[in-house]
């Protein structure tokens, strides 16, 4: 096994916990009110908020004071994407599990900045560990078939390549060019995620950003940040973080990496890096 698989086996391990939700006639434990776990980022348009998906929430970060648990739910929060002005879609696992149904929230929306959130699709059917949205399309990777989906209308869904990924991204300019990470290597599929191929010549990176144009942001699982320009054809080596990365988001020259003790912010497209907020 790779270096970089061996440390996708914690989180395994902490999903496969997840699983075994709390017996019915016992009350489940207060969440911790602390940020910890991150399993995505995003920067909410409304007002350029960071936010936090973790394991015991969705968080604001903000730069000049302590992070804040968003609403009265601490849902385990796998998978997180910002749609647009207070928008956004997740996945992951209840914090209150209802007896007989599995544990996975399926697709889940709030239009509210992260305040409430709605069921839309799959509730009990799919873990989704990494999402985007892009070309009207939501691209989701469930992570109890090992399957990418795609959906139009958030509801319906066309099951795609079945291929064990850590992360995943979307061409912005073409919805049928995308990139994962797997323990091969960098991969790359020219058909909406049906079939994937090895992207020769890449680092070996286990999470991807393709935020705008032709430029891609990926991190190793050493913590190197690489960045591309030319739609992953050719990668260059550019600041590094402590730790074992977990999320990553980038807008423009904006790069966020949570690893598991930090999130690291960078103002100069990943060159250098500096302490957003320490993790519990």
């Amino acid at each position: 096994m790779s270096r970089m698989w061996k440390l996708v086996v914690p989180v395994l391990l902490l999903t496969a916990a997840c699983a075994n939700p709390t017996p019915a006639t016992q009350e489940p434990p207060a969440p911790p009110a602390t940020l910890a776990h991150v399993h995505g980022l995003g920067v909410n348009p409304a007002d350029g908020t960071l936010y936090a998906a973790s394991h015991f929430g969705v968080f604001t970060v903000p730069a000049d004071k302590a992070p804040e648990r968003v609403g009265d739910r601490a849902q385990d929060t796998m998978g997180f994407v910002v749609v647009g002005p207070n928008h956004f879609l997740g996945s992951g696992h209840p914090d209150r599990p209802e007896p007989g149904t599995a544990p996975h929230l399926g697709l889940i929306e709030s239009k509210d900045a992260g305040r409430t959130w709605q069921t839309l699709s799959l509730k009990g059917a799919a873990d989704f560990h990494s999402l985007e949205v892009k070309h009207n399309r939501v691209y989701g990777y469930n992570s109890q078939n090992g399957q990418l989906m795609v959906s139009e209308n958030q509801r319906d869904w066309d099951t795609r390549g079945r291929v064990a990924m850590a992360d995943f991204t979307v061409s912005p300019a073409d919805p049928d060019v995308v990139l994962a990470t797997t323990r091969e290597g960098l991969e790359r599929s020219t058909d909406g995620g049906r079939t994937f191929a090895p992207a020769a010549g890449s680092p070996r990176l286990v999470l991807l950003d393709w935020s705008e144009g032709e430029v891609v942001f990926g991190v190793g699982v050493d913590g190197i940040v690489h960045v591309s320009g030319d739609s992953a054809a050719t990668w260059t080596a550019k600041g590094r973080v402590t730790g074992t990365p977990a999320a990553l988001a980038a807008k423009g020259s904006a790069v966020y990496v949570a690893t598991e003790s930090a999130i690291h912010a960078s103002t100069d497209s990943g060159g250098t890096f500096t302490l957003r907020q320490a993790l519990k």
